[in-house]
């Protein structure tokens, strides 16, 4: 297996990504969409999700494929994203038909980043513009690290942010996974210079630096965004939400399958993960372009191949995050450079 051509969730053909974010809030949206529907399901491993229209992803719901999914920082307030993009899928006609009615099927979920340092005295709700705006900038093309849904994000130690990576396996099918990563637990080793994720790297695509031999069993549980806000609940200002995609054709129930062995993606590369504090989430997506060669086999293969993207894709998130103005926490490129301040001069 080799990452795709771009090492991004729309080196599968058909999906498109846009980012949209305020810098002054410190948080933005993320959307995942198509020019046409996809099969779509989740499943959902934290303790404190907050999510919109997941119960219709069910193998046993009416609706099988859906518009966009989106990813949202904003926590509650975030949910209103998926009301944006309703809006920019309806005013293109796209949407689930009912009569002469049409209706568009925009699940989301979000990550609490309200205590981020950002300014969040809003007189309006931005994130309905927010999500309107990614859904508008959608392409093949995107960035990652402090942008869109991990603009404000927050690992334990270091800024969190937005990460993506893909595989093709031998079948030629292609597996990839997007993901803003907040998480309570750590995504680097003791010291924030080795990823947990190291043993999955491929081609250095976050850093290079190789695993740490020292790393121990994951019982350091230091966190400088426990002390942060304590009085405030920092220790529930977390989640991890991804979406993990394939063009090999999977059902509803494949699809969610293939999100909960993605979620072993989370387990390997944040320290601890899957917590009660956590929302940690993993939609699991199909375009059906690729009809599998083995259905059986494969799908297997493609849960691999799914925790294996997700957990790159939480490092290079990490890897890719840049100081801003206002950061409450360092980057690890400032941590790699010996610089803890993470904000700009």
């Amino acid at each position: 297996m080799t990452p795709g051509p771009s090492n991004l969730i729309t080196d599968i053909p058909g999906l498109r990504v846009g980012n949209a974010q305020d810098d002054a809030l410190k948080s933005g949206v993320t959307v995942l969409t198509a020019d046409t529907p996809f099969t779509a399901s989740v499943h959902v491993m934290g303790g404190a999700p907050g999510t919109r229209e997941t119960d219709l992803l069910a193998a046993d719901k009416t609706v099988s494929q859906v518009d966009a999914l989106v990813l949202s920082g904003g926590s509650a307030f975030g949910l209103d994203a998926c009301s944006g993009v309703t809006e920019a899928l309806r005013a293109s006609g796209r949407g689930f038909r009912v009569g002469d009615a049409v209706v568009p099927i925009v699940p989301g979920a979000i990550l609490f980043d309200l205590l981020n340092g950002g300014d969040k005295g809003w007189q309006q709700n931005p994130y309905a513009a927010l999500g309107q705006a990614a859904f508008l900038a959608a392409g093949t093309a995107f960035n990652l690290g402090s942008t869109g849904a991990g603009t404000g994000a927050l690992s334990a130690n270091l800024k969190g942010g937005l990460g993506s990576a893909s595989l093709i396996l031998p079948s030629g099918a292609t597996v990839a996974a997007l993901v803003a990563a907040n998480p309570l637990g750590s995504v680097t080793t003791p010291g924030d210079h080795h990823f947990w994720a190291a043993h999955f790297e491929l081609n250095d695509e976050f850093g290079g630096v190789g695993p740490d031999p020292r790393a121990g069993l994951g019982l350091d549980l230091s966190s400088r965004k426990s002390t942060l806000t304590p009085a405030k609940g920092a220790a529930r200002a977390n989640t991890t939400i991804a979406i993990v995609a394939t063009d090999a054709a999977l059902s509803k129930a494949q699809c969610q399958r293939m999100a909960v062995a993605a979620h072993d993606g989370i387990g390997r590369a944040v320290m601890p993960a899957h917590s009660p504090g956590d929302g940690d989430l993993v939609f699991g997506v199909s375009t059906g372009a690729r009809a599998p060669q083995n259905p059986d086999t494969e799908l297997g293969l493609i849960g691999h191949a799914a925790a294996l993207c997700l957990s790159r894709a939480i490092a290079r998130a990490v890897f890719l995050a840049r100081p801003a103005q206002g950061d409450l926490l360092p980057c690890w490129i400032d941590i790699r450079q010996g610089n803890e301040s993470g904000a700009p001069p």
